[in-house]
Formats: C-alpha cells, structure tokens, sequence
C-alpha cells in the first residue's frame, strides 16, 4: 500500500474507535443481599448457624455498532461487610468465604444484515441446562462460540461450543459440610444441583475440570424454540458434554385466555446417557415433568409434579453441572426433584397489589426412592414452604424479601432462611 494512503486510513480508524466508544452503552446492577439461616432437628443442632450481608454487582460497556460488529466488558463484583467469617454464609462471597471481583464478561459480537447472531468470548448464558442460577450476589458465567439464526420458519436456532465454567457465589453452598456429608454423597447432591464436584467460584474453568474433575473438549449445545402452533412454545435442546454424557431436554407450553381467565400447562422431559470416556460414571437417567396452572385479574395458581426413574448399575440421576436448573418441581432451595427414583410436587399461589407489588406462597414434596445415589437403600421425604415478596419502587429498583422452611432436608436436617435483597440495574 503507498504510503499517501496510510494516514488517511490511521485517521479513518482512530474516528471509527473514537465513535463506537463514545456511543456505547453503560449498564449494570448495584446488588446488596442480606440472608439468615438458622439450622435446627437432629443433624440441624450439631450445624452453625449462617448468615451474611453483602453487596457487590456489575458495571458492563457495551460498544455500539460499526457494520454489525460490537464488543462488550463486564466486571462482576461481591464484598462481605459483615466480620462474623466463622457464621457468614458461604454463598454470600467466593472461596474462603471471602470477596472477589472477576471479569466475567469480554466478547465479540457480530450481527449480520440477514439477521444472524454470532458471540465469541466470556458472556452469560440462560438455556435450560446450562445457565446464569443467579440466586445469590454472583452468576454463574460461560466462556463460549454462539450462533444464533431466525432463518427456520417460526423458529430461533442457537448452535454453541462451550469451553468453560465461571462458578458464581451461590455455587459454595454445596461445600463445607464434610462433617455430616461424606464424598459420595456431596457428589450426588452438587451434580443433580446445578454444581461440579471440583467446585471453584469466582475463575474460569475447564468445563470438564468443573463438573467432574477431568479436561475434556468441552460441550456441544444446539437449541430450536418454535412457535408455529397457535398458543404453543415448543423447546428442543441438545447437550453433548464431549465423555461425560448427552443431555436430551424437552419443553411444551401452552397459554390461552377466555373471558379474562388465563390458562396454561407445560410439559418437560429430560434424558441423559453416557457417552465417549464416561468420565462422570455410567448414566441412563429419564425425567418428566408437567405444570398446570390458571389466572385471573391479579390471581394465578399452578400445581407442578414431576418423577425420576432408576436405573440398574448406573446413575438414574439428572446431572446438571453447569447452572441449568429448568425443572417445575424446584424449591427455593431443595432441588431433590434431579435425585433418582424420586417424586415431586410443587404448588404456588401468588397474588399481584399496588400495581407494583407481588407475592408468592409454595409448597414443595419430594418422595426420595431407596433407589437414590445420596444415601442408597434410604428413603425420605423433604418438604419446603416459602414465600416471596417483591415490591418495585421504580422500575429499576426492587426490594425483595423471601423465605423458605425445608423439613429432613437430609433427614434430620431442617432450616428456617430470611432473605432480604435490593436490587438498583442502570
């Protein structure tokens, strides 16, 4: 190239820089998160109690667009204030119960004028078993290659590698129990929870190392959500997590109205098998579920039921290690509805006031087989209630305050759990 048209180009470059940044987009969330757990029954007594209060959130940037292709930073931020670290609750921060802050988000999109979708790099992500489970002061968060396309009649297409795992705060809930948990079965409960064996908030991990120890070549997802049925959202995903298994996930819902009277049911099912190295063991595991549900004016109800099967030899539990949690039967809490040989019931009413106001009351069943992997030969029933009441003073601010009251979590294992959160996004 002469050299007459070098600084032309310099100079077009700085101006293109100089606008894409000068018109980008700053957003976020300040977070601040209070809880209280207060253990109790034959196994609660021997427990410390917990508690914390916290705050933290994200600042992101997003570039805008030049030609369709943007760029996007977000730094990802928690703090404890209180200094009782014996009793603060480890979901609260990161390892050691202590803050961290990570760059949870750097990527490159790109949308084409057709209207194809492609990100590359450190970004959230929300698919039914693979997912943000942004339950306490931090996501989970992925490090991934995504394509989405519109170009299926009714449809959205999403095809993605992912190569790595970014435990967020409320992963450490699972750990630190060694004194009434052996290995099996923390293992058993952190895998069928949304969780790795090898659990480490707040970094990047192999998706492998995270979920059970081991590099692998990550996991392959495609997804199809259609809508060409009247009424009717229809869900496909794929989940090819490369030797540990295949993930099979399935979803119907449908939602009518009459004379002001809303209705709907969903169904769901699950599969998952073993597949390459089997590194996370021998798995054949099958879940259904379903939910009916109905509204009217401020009113809504729904009853959810779910069951696990068994599976002779192998693993009959859902293993969901990266954050995916889609099931209808879900406590606040309690996720046994993932355990094998289980049965599930949930049942939520919830009443809308003030025009901004809301709140929930649930119960959850969860009918645990002897055929279950946590405590094999056992069978129990753990029950939990809760509610949950938002208020949102302006659009961007919400105050919440929730509440869940497990029974034989594990048997002999039962919690009374406040939480108060403020939520300000921008």
């Amino acid at each position: 190239m002469k050299k007459r048209y070098i600084l032309p180009l310099l100079i077009l470059s700085s101006q293109v820089e100089a606008d894409i940044f000068s018109e980008g987009k700053s957003s976020g969330e300040l977070r601040m998160f209070y809880l209280d757990r207060d253990r109790h029954g034959s196994i609660g007594q021997t427990q410390k109690d917990t508690n914390g209060l916290s705050v933290g959130g994200h600042l992101k940037f997003e570039t805008s667009s030049y030609n369709g292709l943007q760029s996007g930073f977000a730094i990802y931020t928690t703090s404890s204030l209180d200094s009782t670290k014996p009793h603060r609750d480890p979901s609260m921060a990161g390892e050691d119960k202590e803050g961290y802050s990570i760059l949870g988000e750097a990527y490159l999109q790109y949308t084409s004028g057709s209207g194809n979708f492609y990100k590359f790099g450190r970004q959230k992500l929300d698919t039914p078993l693979a997912g943000s489970d942004d339950a306490r002061m931090l996501p989970n968060l992925f490090e991934a290659y995504l394509f989405q396309t519109p170009h299926v009649p009714d449809s959205t297409v999403t095809l993605a590698h992912v190569t790595k795992f970014a435990a967020g705060t409320f992963s450490n809930v699972y750990w630190g129990r060694e004194d009434i948990l052996n290995s099996n079965t923390k293992k058993m409960i952190t895998l069928s929870s949304g969780y790795g064996i090898n659990n480490t908030s707040g970094r990047f991990m192999d998706m492998g190392e995270y979920a059970v120890n081991e590099n692998t070549d990550g996991v392959t997802v495609l997804g199809v959500k259609n809508s060409s049925v009247p009424n009717t959202t229809l869900q496909l995903w794929n989940y090819y997590a490369h030797d540990i298994l295949n993930a099979l996930y399935l979803q119907a819902d449908y939602k009518t109205e009459v004379n002001n009277f809303g209705f709907n049911t969903a169904f769901q099912y699950i599969n998952e098998s073993s597949m390459g190295d089997e590194l996370g063991g021998e798995i054949e595991s099958n879940y259904y579920g379903f939910k009916i549900g109905s509204s009217i004016q401020n009113y809504s109800l729904s009853f959810a039921g779910s069951q696990t099967g068994s599976s002779d030899d192998k693993t009959g539990a859902i293993i969901s290690p990266w954050g995916g949690m889609p099931a209808f039967t879900q406590g606040m809490v309690t996720r046994h509805q993932f355990f094998e040989d289980t049965q599930a019931m949930k049942v939520v009413g919830s009443y809308k006031f003030l025009e901004k106001s809301s709140i929930a009351l649930y119960y959850a069943s969860f009918e645990v087989g002897e055929d279950n992997g946590v405590y094999p030969d056992t069978d129990w029933t753990t029950k939990e209630f809760g509610f949950d009441l938002k208020y949102y003073p302006a659009d961007n601010l919400l105050l919440r305050f929730r509440g869940n009251y497990p029974t034989d979590f594990i048997e002999g294992l039962n919690w009374d759990e406040t939480r108060v959160i403020v939520s300000y996004k921008f």
